[in-house]
């Protein structure tokens, strides 16, 4: 017979065992949960992250005519008209949430900046520009792969109930959103690490002196906007000062954003593609070309032509927020011949450290500015910048 003492140990020795599968198949069940838990997006979820007037109108448009693309212009509008008397940073989380439950399909989260009652998708800002809200399944007069006129969608599909923005919206395979709304990418980080999220960033920026002289056409309509952004300093500055704090602000917001990028894992950078307005107008089929292979579109032949078409108009433009056929490179540059060099100068002062990072040279004189035939865009590619 063993000794008392060793029938202990191998009591002991037995019961560890015990403990130690018991364990193991916890974890292994947990870890098995865990993988149920977080499935993968079956979605492409695309962040076009931008600033008023930077031409973040026309590239929505790039995408968000794609026959695979779900899109929708500035959402988060709708938190922003709610609380109007708040800033921008105290709006942040509920952009971000709002911005996070669209992409997931999730309408519902509009319950909360809407009237309450039956609505329409015409309730939602700007639907006309959205393709996908203006053909099958949301509504049925256009076909799904065609270029579809805003006016055309605003005058035919209005009536459709709100419920089909959501059926719609699973329908795709790409979900892309554009927003003027964030100001930092910190806020973003919850999205860009969310397993049920596939979120890739266009970050669009433009030269600050074209923003200054489409911001000044288009005052009144961005006048609560502009609020929000200076936040209070908006009572405290004189009337002609608050055009350029506004501008310092969102300059220093771009730059911020592209500088926080370069400490991202390498694996969080490849989800960023900095785009310059002036490299797209310049050459549209080749930028547009390397958007669309980054989210993993094809550039059909159809959607070749669009593009070649409606940058290459003979006017500026009908609408400031509308995107029509227009001299895209002429509107680019229209800034140097219209803004006095007293505003130029003015403003490359707020904002010469962005301009510098971002690859825009300054205009030391105004023999300078007017100068059409001195290229003030750097050759410099942001492309490879990031992804270094």
């Amino acid at each position: 017979l063993l000794p008392k003492k060793m029938k202990l140990l191998l009591f002991l020795v037995s019961q560890m065992a015990v403990f130690v599968l018991f364990i193991h198949l916890y974890y292994q069940n947990l870890n098995s949960l865990h993988m149920k838990e977080e499935p993968k997006p079956t979605h492409m979820h695309v962040l076009i992250l931008s600033s008023w007037r930077s031409g973040s109108s026309f590239v929505g448009q790039l995408f968000g005519q794609h026959p695979d693309v779900f899109y929708l212009m500035e959402p988060a509008w709708h938190v922003w008209m709610t609380f109007t008397q708040s800033t921008a940073q105290r709006l942040h989380m509920a952009v971000r949430d709002l911005i996070r439950a669209v992409f997931l399909c999730d309408m519902s989260v509009f319950d909360a900046y809407m009237k309450p009652g039956p609505r329409k998708q015409s309730s939602l800002f700007q639907w006309e520009g959205s393709r996908a809200l203006c053909s099958p399944p949301a509504c049925n007069i256009f076909p799904r792969d065609k270029i579809i006129p805003q006016a055309h969608c605003r005058l035919l599909c209005n009536q459709q109930p709100f419920e089909v923005v959501e059926k719609a919206c699973r329908s795709y395979s790409h979900v892309v959103l554009k927003e003027v709304r964030f100001f930092n990418l910190q806020v973003l980080y919850p999205l860009l690490t969310d397993p049920s999220l596939n979120l890739h960033i266009v970050h669009l920026v433009r030269d600050p002196r074209a923003v200054f002289r489409s911001r000044e056409h288009t005052t009144q309509e961005l006048l609560i906007d502009s609020h929000i952004v200076m936040g209070q300093q908006h009572q405290k500055l004189k009337t002609e000062d608050q055009p350029y704090y506004a501008m310092e602000v969102i300059c220093q917001s771009q730059l911020e954003i592209y500088k926080a990028v370069q400490s991202l894992p390498k694996a969080l950078r490849q989800r960023y593609l900095l785009v310059r307005y002036e490299d797209l107008v310049r050459d549209p089929l080749a930028q547009t070309a390397q958007m669309y292979e980054y989210v993993g579109l094809k550039f059909l032949p159809q959607l070749q032509t669009w593009v070649y078409n409606i940058t290459r108009g003979k006017g500026m433009g009908r609408h400031a927020f509308h995107t029509n056929a227009r001299n895209a490179l002429n509107v680019s540059q229209a800034w140097r011949r219209s803004l006095s060099y007293e505003k130029v100068s003015r403003l490359q002062e707020v904002c010469r450290n962005t301009m510098n990072l971002l690859g825009y040279h300054l205009a030391t004189s105004e023999e300078e500015q007017k100068n059409l035939s001195l290229d003030l865009l750097s050759t410099w590619s942001p492309y490879q910048q990031v992804s270094q």
